[in-house]
């Protein structure tokens, strides 16, 4: 979608695209690299020490909803029990979880959109084949991503599923692996491309 949405404008207005506009794009990917590795990382962390509180606590069954064995209180408003409180962070985590990797895919799409856009100007002499070329790149980047996601994502949850230290440290490594090649495309932008200076230099990867 951002490919055919920024490509395409650059391929049917001949937009020049500023040095500068073209490693911000590039910057936004290496911050929400950095981003989603501590989210990952802290969320896996922060499930451990959610676990050893109920073990610790010793939750039960007990009607509508669990509560720990020291506690004995029966009378709970409909509204406030956790199987309520449950529902109603569930039902926003539902919207937050489609719209997250749309968010990831236009931010990383607006990246590389630019990029393949101006590559395929001195390459294809008209516009017609230029959009085609976009179009078929964005299906082939969509597949491409759906595969090494599903590879990933399988290999984490057998991983966790058969050996539970070991899954929970592969998703620590991941994390730590895009926090870490986040940091490197922000230093190189910043600091090697010169983003910040007044001598900015794009030149797409």
């Amino acid at each position: 979608m951002t490919i055919l949405a920024v490509g395409g404008a650059i391929v049917l207005f001949r937009i020049a695209l500023p040095p500068r506009v073209g490693l911000t794009m590039e910057l936004a990917v290496g911050v929400m690299l950095i981003v989603l590795g501590v989210k990952n990382v802290r969320g896996l962390f922060t499930r451990e020490v959610h676990r050893a509180d109920e073990r610790q606590l010793g939750y039960q069954s007990h009607g509508d909803y669990s509560h720990s064995r020291h506690t004995h209180s029966h009378q709970h408003s409909p509204q406030q029990n956790p199987i309520a409180a449950i529902d109603r962070w569930f039902s926003r985590v539902d919207f937050y979880q489609l719209l997250r990797p749309l968010i990831v895919g236009i931010v990383h799409g607006m990246a590389g959109s630019a990029a393949i856009a101006l590559l395929v100007l001195g390459a294809i002499p008209n516009v017609s084949g230029e959009l085609a070329y976009l179009a078929v790149f964005g299906i082939g980047t969509i597949l491409g991503m759906m595969l090494i996601t599903c590879t990933i994502a399988s290999t984490l949850a057998y991983g966790q599923k058969r050996f539970l230290r070991v899954g929970r440290h592969l998703g620590v490594a991941a994390g730590l692996i895009s926090v870490v090649f986040g940091m490197f495309i922000a230093y190189q932008i910043t600091f090697v491309d010169g983003l910040f200076t007044v001598n900015a230099h794009w030149v797409s990867r």
